[in-house]
């Protein structure tokens, strides 16, 4: 039993960089938890959507997402969906940015927050048409075939690939979560709640298409050998339905906390309404008016 449970938790590929961070933002919520009131709510979340983000990328089960396509998708969508809504959803930036010693942010993170080289990054990839693109575009690309297969070959671009999925979903759900009206949140509010509708679409599509292909999309998975013993084509149609009705479903969750958000702005007058243009005054005058 003891053996089974170590050769689940050991890593398949170890990671320092991935560890280092994983580590870091765990001690900084732990800190930030000791110093700000947390409801239970926000913490479950929080460490549920880390918790994700570690068994997928950081143990044996990565073995089985390079082994098989629709083990592979699952752990795509786990962490470009699933994990980045539920950690997004706990609302963490104040905890972290508590967490951190009173030096820090004076000395670093301000200091890194005012310089130039950050801010151009923050109006680029914190623009939402630029976050909404990049969420689509790297769900797309990794499911044509010859990317797929560089990916499979190359252990560089393939961490690549999943950092990509999990930094892309981190930020477009913070974007469609934010909790601020606009400004200082950089979506509109009823945006947000369009967005996962939007975004959803191609998905779908893609999925279908997998899902009914008649084809071996993905021969690679049979070069890197196979971790399940069935039919290359279940295996496929399974890859495409989690890219078509799970992820779906995620999108249409996300989709109502922000509504839910955009509800509570709405209820508390935080939404900035259009003003009402000044209505020209006309004075009656009589027909006989005085000269």
């Amino acid at each position: 039993m003891i053996a089974i449970l170590l050769k689940w938790i050991v890593p398949w590929e170890f990671s320092w960089v991935f560890l280092a961070t994983f580590l870091a933002a765990c001690v900084l919520y732990w800190r930030g938890c000791r110093k700000l009131t947390v409801s239970g709510g926000r913490r479950l979340a929080f460490w549920t959507g880390m918790a994700i983000v570690y068994v997928t990328l950081h143990t044996y089960f990565d073995f089985y997402a390079e082994h098989e396509f629709f083990m592979h998708r699952l752990q795509q969508l786990l962490l470009h969906h699933l994990a980045p809504l539920v950690v997004m959803a706990s609302y963490p930036g104040s905890v972290l940015r508590a967490g951190m010693p009173l030096r820090w942010r004076v000395h670093v993170l301000r200091p890194f927050l005012r310089s130039w080289p950050w801010r151009l990054v923050r109006a680029v990839m914190l623009n939402p048409t630029v976050a909404t693109v990049l969420f689509v575009v790297f769900i797309l690309i990794w499911l044509v075939p010859s990317m797929q297969t560089m990916a499979m070959l190359d252990w560089r671009i393939y961490r690549f690939m999943n950092w990509s999925m999990i930094v892309s979903g981190f930020i477009y759900w913070w974007l469609v979560l934010d909790h601020r009206p606009r400004p200082p949140g950089r979506m509109i509010p009823g945006l947000r709640v369009l967005s996962p509708g939007l975004t959803m679409t191609p998905q779908i599509l893609a999925g279908a298409i997998i899902t009914f292909s008649k084809t071996d999309l993905y021969p690679i998975f049979e070069i890197c050998g196979r971790a399940f013993d069935f039919n290359v084509f279940t295996g496929q149609l399974i890859g495409g339905i989690i890219i078509w009705v799970p992820a779906a479903t995620i999108e249409t969750i996300g989709g109502l906390l922000a509504m839910r958000q955009w509800l509570r702005l709405s209820r508390s007058g935080r939404l900035r309404r259009p003003s009402r243009a000044a209505q020209p005054v006309m004075r009656a005058t009589p027909a006989g008016g005085s000269r």
